[in-house]
């Protein structure tokens, strides 16, 4: 069954489908290393972070094994999880945040949390400069601690868009971080954030809150699409990179 070029805002999800129909036909058969993620991409006229995406559902739901350095392979019927078909197409028109891809999900929060970053620049008090303070220290500890500062970095951007005083963005902003709690975020995740990713972030969360403290919206806009951005490289790194899970 040759691979059907898709509309881009399908994503994730409808990439997973074909692939996981190539499994049940034999076209990919168990065992076998499926085509690399840059030739997926071409195939499927898609990117490859979405195809990258795709390939994390199926791993969380036990279609794939995920072999840093080697590829990605088939696993067996019986080696399958039981687990929910995260990138089933039965519930395309109800996504949950849970079932967000986690690469378009940063794109998203680029957008928001861009004009959140501005806004607080221009309507931060004392209290969320306070907060955005204290989240950072809380991610120190936590990434001196060894594990990951999603306490801390949550409550950082917590702090930055309750200041705009918008509830609607607070909302959103929240989330969105339910969604990075997700089991496809956790997996990816799990590849590509290391101590040494987690401190790299600080350092870009450092640089918001100097733009902030100094009452610069563009420049606050500036960092926190930058942090994005790198957020976004970070987990779209080459395969040959990531920590193996």
């Amino acid at each position: 069954m040759p691979l059907q070029p898709l509309e881009p805002q399908r994503l994730y999800r409808q990439i997973a489908e074909q692939l996981r129909a190539g499994m049940l036909s034999g076209e990919f058969a168990v065992g076998t290393r499926l085509p690399a993620e840059r030739e997926l991409a071409v195939q499927l006229g898609v990117s490859r972070p979405s195809v990258r995406e795709a390939l994390i559902a199926l791993e969380v739901e036990g279609w794939v094994e995920v072999r840093t350095g080697s590829g990605v392979y088939v696993l067996e019927r019986n080696a399958r999880s039981q687990s929910s078909a995260v990138a089933s197409t039965e519930s395309v028109s109800a996504v949950s945040p849970t079932e967000w891809g986690p690469l378009e999900l940063i794109r998203a929060r680029r957008v928001i949390e861009g004009e959140t970053a501005a806004l607080a620049a221009s309507l931060a008090q004392p209290e969320h400069i306070h907060a955005m303070e204290q989240a950072l220290l809380t991610m120190q500890a936590e990434a001196a601690q060894g594990s990951a500062p999603l306490d801390g970095d949550r409550a950082f951007h917590s702090a930055i868009v309750q200041a705009s005083g918008n509830a609607v963005l607070v909302e959103t902003v929240h989330s969105f971080w339910d969604a990075r709690r997700g089991p496809l975020f956790t997996r990816l995740g799990g590849y590509f954030e290391t101590p040494r990713s987690w401190r790299t972030a600080l350092k870009e969360h450092q640089t918001i809150l100097a733009a902030i403290r100094a009452q610069d919206p563009a420049a606050a806009r500036a960092a926190m699409h930058a942090h994005m951005d790198k957020s976004h490289s970070r987990l779209s790194a080459s395969w040959q990179h990531a920590t193996p899970a």
